[in-house]
């Protein structure tokens, strides 16, 4: 049984006051119909991206993360289907949209970034061939003025000497290049929204803190919201403005990056938190959450968290918490109850030392 959606979680899953949300998402639910039963990969999904907002959302691998982009730009792999909810960009509803009606926002009012650059460019075109086609498709521009713009695209992404690398081949270019080279070609009709799913996973660690800082200033810039799914809580903490946390196809935490990272609210999260190594002191052990995330086909009732929580009592065996006010975040956790909230227990000493060093 689910609680009653209550006014703190609907008020803080929304941009801050005065400003209209570029993408807003609410109640979403995403199904996956089988011969023996419907599997519910994603379950009363609700949140906001300003203009100019930069939201991580995290999780393990399976928690529901990329899923949700991909019901955003209307890319799930059949037989998933959005069964419920609603999904508006700049207060226009899209998720009712036939295929058709669809495309035409792709690209220009929404920019997608994968997580491999070499497989989203066209191995068999130049560079310049692949940015002018993109702005001729979105933009009333003619070849000569789609061309200054792609030179333009490339000087703000970094590419070196742009008017002989527009004829240049992907597999002339190192992986960062090719990376800079994509956000060129998200940014190209100069869409209102950015989903960047794992952009960085695929590159060198040197090259990941200036591609995010290159992602982050340029949508900044323009005044586009950025969806940033990733599995790498340094890559949010980095990045974001906010963070949503997932788990098993649920938003169990959302807040100001810096109060979720410092003052984790759900237990999950404060797993998560634990397990990062520390840089300020050496631990003997890192903090490890027992147990894995269910399975869809085996998703327990009340919190899913429940089997691998140390707090879970009774109640959260049957009642499946909402989001609901914890500090200056959200957390669907029976312990923030304002009502009734659960006695936190106790845990291991060597659990306490791991999350205080997280923080």
């Amino acid at each position: 049984m689910s609680s009653t959606p209550n006014s703190a979680s609907s008020q803080a899953e929304r941009v801050p006051a005065g400003d209209e949300p570029v993408l807003s998402v609410r109640h979403l639910r995403v199904e996956f119909p089988t011969r023996h039963a419907t599997l519910v990969a994603l379950d009363d999904i609700s949140f906001d991206i300003a203009p100019g907002e930069v939201l991580g959302v995290v999780g393990e691998s399976g928690a529901g993360k990329s899923m949700t982009g991909n019901a955003v730009i209307q890319l799930l792999e059949p037989p998933g289907h959005i069964a419920g909810g609603e999904v508006r960009l700049s207060g226009r509803r899209i998720d009712d949209l036939a295929e058709d009606d669809f495309v035409p926002l792709r690209g220009r009012h929404i920019g997608m970034i994968f997580q491999d650059p070499l497989t989203s460019l066209n191995p068999l075109f130049s560079i310049g061939d692949q940015l002018i086609e993109t702005i001729r498709a979105h933009l009333p521009m003619n070849d000569s003025q789609a061309r200054e713009r792609a030179l333009e695209l490339l000087r703000e992404v970094g590419i070196p000497a742009p008017e002989t690398r527009l004829a240049a081949y992907p597999h002339q270019f190192s992986g960062g290049m090719r990376q800079r080279v994509v956000i060129a070609l998200a940014l190209a009709a100069e869409p209102e929204l950015i989903i960047a799913d794992e952009p960085t996973t695929a590159l060198d660690v040197s090259v990941q803190a200036q591609i995010l800082a290159l992602l982050k200033r340029l949508c900044a810039e323009r005044g586009a919201a950025v969806m940033l799914v990733t599995h790498d809580m340094g890559v949010i903490a980095e990045t974001a403005d906010r963070v949503a946390v997932m788990y098993a196809g649920r938003l169990i935490e959302i807040g100001p990056v810096g109060e979720v990272i410092r003052h984790p609210r759900h237990p999950y999260t404060e797993g998560l938190m634990a397990s990062i190594p520390g840089i300020t002191k050496r631990l003997e052990r890192l903090y490890q959450i027992e147990g894995a995330m269910p399975r869809l086909a085996a998703i327990p009732a009340g919190c899913a968290f429940n089997p691998r929580c140390p707090h879970a009592k009774a109640r959260c065996r049957s009642e499946r918490p909402e989001l609901m006010a914890a500090g200056q975040s959200l957390a669907a956790c029976w312990l923030h109850d304002p009502v009734d909230p659960l006695p936190r227990e106790p845990v291991g000493q060597g659990t306490d030392d791991a999350t205080q060093e997280a923080r």
